[in-house]
């Protein structure tokens, strides 16, 4: 399931409480025992209850440059979880760091948690040190809600203190901040307008301080649920995955950095919510919901994609991946559900395909 947002969304005033996340010496000292392995040793569990409500989700993860690992992701009660007595600010900002490539996780603590229900978190360590976190935010509107758009946070010291709340696009974003070879920022939105719904992008050429008004991506007449992710391609060009309601995930181009793309054509297979990784051998892993937690890989710069591969039976996805520093790959993900709870495999991918690695 994912929340569907059909209104126009305006970018609003938003009280904050920003959260501090103690040191990487507190953290260790304070972490519960390690997450005991399941019988097969196939996946860890990076966080089951966040303190506010015991439902996580929608992971992203990123490399520090001190050599942890630092995990976002939604904890609520729930798929959403809008403001009551039990959660008075609604579902918030997660985070926790892996100083052993993945296999344990320190508890989790509060990066953002504002008066709605923040949700969808992802991360990005540029290369001037700088952590990025965006989310976007649903607001209380009689028995529903209402999206107020994409904002951001940052932080200068790995993740212990987080500033600059500000709104990016009244546009959505459920993928990372991505940082471009010449230093420009580009981050992939989507939007329901209506009868319509579309990807776009939004550009930073400031490092984050300021965005461009989001280009839109011409869905080829089709409806895109979006939930846009980017990856530079070789060629120079930047490669957008969309999701769409039941069809073949949709994919376009841009030639000038993002400011243009071209129409949305099929990617050859369905998915929700897709996740762009390179590997250190140059293969592009594109990993996704439907069916279940699936991935695809890609030889050739996304031109053409392997068969799915399975991931794991559980059907939450929203999956990000990150590099091991022995060249494999980590993917984190989420179950769905009541009581979900954020896993992670990890990964070998080659030209004869994927194989996946056990926790020793």
């Amino acid at each position: 399931m994912m929340c569907r947002l059909r209104c126009l969304y305006v970018c609003g005033a938003i009280l904050t409480t920003l959260g501090a996340i103690p040191s990487a010496k507190a953290q260790e000292a304070a972490a519960e025992p390690p997450p005991a392995l399941v019988a097969d040793k196939e996946f860890v569990y990076v966080c089951r209850d966040a303190g506010a409500g015991a439902y996580e989700a929608f992971p992203d993860v990123c490399r520090l440059a001190d050599g942890r690992l630092f995990a976002v992701f939604y904890a609520g009660y729930g798929h959403v979880a809008l403001p009551n007595e039990t959660l008075p600010n609604g579902g918030r900002v997660s985070g926790c760091y892996s100083s052993n490539e993945g296999r344990t996780w320190t508890p989790a603590q509060t990066v953002f948690d504002g008066p709605d229900d923040d949700r969808d978190p992802s991360v990005t360590q540029l290369s001037d040190g700088r952590l990025l976190c965006a989310f976007f935010t649903l607001r209380k509107k009689g028995d529903s809600y209402r999206g107020i758009g994409t904002w951001m946070v940052e932080s200068a010291d790995a993740g212990q203190t987080w500033t600059g709340l500000r709104c990016v696009s009244p546009y959505y974003a459920s993928a990372p901040v991505r940082e471009l070879a010449d230093g420009q920022l580009v981050l992939g939105l989507y939007m329901e307008t209506g009868d319509d719904a579309f990807g776009a992008a939004a550009i930073s050429t400031d490092k984050g301080a300021t965005w461009s008004p989001p280009a839109d991506i011409p869905n080829g007449g089709l409806r895109l649920d979006a939930e846009t992710d980017i990856i530079a391609l070789k060629d120079g060009r930047l490669y957008a995955a969309q999701r769409t309601a039941s069809e073949s995930m949709r994919f376009s181009t841009s030639a000038d950095g993002g400011k243009t793309w071209s129409a949305s054509e099929p990617m050859g297979f369905p998915g929700h919510s897709p996740y762009l990784h390179r590997t250190p051998d140059g293969i592009i892993v594109c990993a996704h919901r439907i069916p279940n937690t699936s991935l695809h890989y890609s030889l050739d710069e996304c031109q053409t994609w392997s068969a799915a591969v399975p991931v794991d039976q559980v059907g939450g996805a929203y999956p990000s991946m990150v590099t091991l520093n022995d060249g494999s790959i980590l993917i984190v993900y989420y179950e769905e559900g009541e009581g979900s709870s954020i896993r992670a495999r990890k990964f070998r991918a080659t030209a004869n395909g994927i194989e996946w690695l056990r926790w020793e």
